[in-house]
């Protein structure tokens, strides 16, 4: 995300909610060496009532990020190791009979929390992936005929490896849709290196001691509250069209440049109009901005936008990716 000019207006100093997001921001900054993007994406997907998915080699802090953005809410945490003998009922929970009483008690499942990691989601099949998504979607699971809230807030981080695809179920696009942001995440530089060893040390001669309690805790209100502010920021009828141009674009990029023609096999479908509206929206708000511009737009158009767009087989022939599609159409698409 791009840097707050210094001489804006700073509504972070009269609102309790902004104050304690960059808090939060800046507290997970120290935690999570080197993984600022991920942090921001971990942020926006909370703020915009959304889940996101992340893609990266193992050891990158994937796990322990969302676990310190846990501690940090008044909320709980779960984490769930996808494997290929994981069953629908491993996620949501199952009834249970009682024989005392001679009836079925539902035994409510690991979903039943407010934040959830989905580890390595593509090693388990097709019917466990549905329960998932099903449950990201609607917010509820349905067993035995009867139908279950889930906790708010609730948001689920998916992990996928990319190194290793030996026995893996690969998601399918229109499942991977449910996701609001897809994350690449790749290694630290040599300076978040070091300071990650030097991190890690300390916490290791603190282990021997008593557990530190954490700086901060953002209440459920706090979180719902600010997400209500987050869908009350000002945007002009001129960046909504500029969203609703991007994602048309992908649909039909030969408008703005011949040469991509045949080179999407399908588009971005409404709900990715709908995710960079929400995600820039939070983009803004959590830089201290009072409106929406362009470029918070440009800020998350790759994350929401990457496993929406599915390439045609000659365009990954001649080794077009969807970033450098998405860098192609965001340069063209004229800003309204």
């Amino acid at each position: 995300m791009s840097t707050r000019s210094a001489f804006a207006p700073d509504p972070f100093a009269a609102n309790a909610n902004h104050l304690a997001f960059r808090n939060l921001r800046q507290h997970l900054q120290t935690r999570i060496l080197g993984q600022e993007h991920l942090v921001d994406s971990l942020l926006i997907a909370l703020l915009a009532d959304g889940h996101l998915m992340v893609e990266g080699a193992p050891g990158l802090a994937k796990t322990t990020a969302i676990k310190e953005l846990a501690a940090a809410l008044q909320g709980d945490f779960q984490r769930l190791q996808f494997t290929p003998d994981l069953l629908p009922g491993d996620l949501t929970g199952t009834d249970v009979y009682r024989p005392a009483t001679g009836e079925f008690v539902f035994q409510s499942g690991p979903l039943f929390h407010n934040l959830v990691l989905a580890d390595e989601i593509n090693r388990a099949p097709a019917k466990v992936q549905s329960a998932l998504l099903e449950a990201m979607g609607e917010h509820q699971v349905t067993v035995g005929g009867n139908t279950y809230a889930l906790p708010q807030p609730f948001m689920v981080m998916a992990t996928q490896n990319p190194i290793e695809h030996e026995g893996t179920y690969p998601l399918p696009e229109a499942q991977l849709d449910r996701f609001l942001l897809y994350v690449r995440i790749g290694h630290p530089d040599v300076v978040a290196e070091r300071a990650i060893l030097r991190l890690a040390r300390t916490q290791a001669s603190r282990a021997f001691g008593a557990p530190a309690a954490p700086p901060l805790q953002l209440s459920t209100e706090q979180v719902l509250a600010a997400r209500r502010e987050v869908l009350d920021m000002h945007m002009v009828a001129s960046v909504e069209e500029y969203i609703v141009q991007l994602v048309l674009a992908t649909r039909d990029p030969e408008r703005y440049d011949k040469a991509l023609a045949g080179r999407i096999a399908f588009g971005a479908s409404p709900r990715a109009t709908i995710a960079l509206d929400r995600c820039a929206r939070a983009c803004a708000w959590l830089l201290g901005k009072d409106y929406v511009a362009p470029e918070d737009v440009q800020a998350v158009a790759h994350d929401v936008l990457r496993h929406r767009v599915l390439l045609s087989f000659e365009a990954e022939a001649d080794g077009v990716t969807p970033e450098s599609l998405l860098d192609h159409l965001l340069r063209l698409v004229p800003v309204a």
